[in-house]
């Protein structure tokens, strides 16, 4: 059983950080970023800015959903010219 790690999110409004919490909690990403927003507008918007940018600084990216490009060198293709 492979353990739950909080990482960002690669459905991603600014950073990842309420997609990355909402799928940690397996909640709707919209409803996270509704009521963070309501919470930070009720309690100072300041705070929750400086909390958003703790946790984006914080909070790792998910790499097993991100997607290697390879790079393939064109040399030996003649087809461009």
């Amino acid at each position: 059983m492979q353990a739950k790690r909080l990482v960002k999110s690669n459905n991603r409004i600014l950073s990842g950080v309420l997609g990355g919490i909402a799928d940690y909690f397996n909640l709707d990403k919209t409803l996270v970023r509704l009521i963070y927003a309501a919470a930070g507008l009720l309690t100072g918007v300041v705070p929750a800015v400086v909390i958003y940018l703790i946790l984006a600084l914080v909070m790792a990216d998910d790499q097993t959903s991100k997607q290697t490009t390879t790079n393939q060198s064109h040399d030996d293709d003649w087809s461009d010219f």
